[in-house]
């Protein structure tokens, strides 16, 4: 399961750290793909797997359901951990979410996602607790 927030740069040439935490649910192949809140989101191979039967399941037939397909698998990419536990970011994915040098990286249970970091702060600052509060209770927790 992935949690916690890590905060990281990218080089120069698109690398990042993948902190350890993160590396031991990834294992050394993990997909990169489009999110729907602007970030990235990375899935290590079981649970993509899983996103994958499902979309496979979905009627052709059904327009939404193409063009989710579209969104995430037409921009998915196997990515691999290089001996320094980094990951290059394809250039393409990076500028899709907007990511800068500095970058963030947020465990939401199944997957992990990955924010440039000002986009991060300004979206999710969480201040409103009544909101959240009534947000899980709606959602029954």
């Amino acid at each position: 399961m992935f949690t916690g927030e890590y905060h990281h740069n990218l080089d120069g040439k698109g690398r990042m750290i993948v902190p350890v935490r993160f590396r031991e649910n990834l294992n050394r192949e993990f997909v990169l793909t489009r999110s729907l809140d602007g970030c990235l989101s990375m899935y290590a191979p079981a649970e993509w797997k899983l996103l994958e039967e499902k979309l496979a399941a979905l009627p052709m037939t059904n327009e939404k359901a193409r063009r989710l397909k579209r969104f995430l698998l037409g921009s998915a990419v196997s990515c691999e951990l290089d001996g320094q536990g980094r990951i290059l970011i394809p250039q393409v994915l990076r500028e899709k979410a907007g990511l800068r040098k500095d970058v963030c990286l947020i465990g939401v249970g199944d997957h992990a996602e990955l924010w440039d970091n000002e986009r991060w702060i300004s979206e999710n600052d969480f201040s409103d607790s009544a909101e959240l509060a009534e947000d899980m209770e709606g959602l029954g927790i």
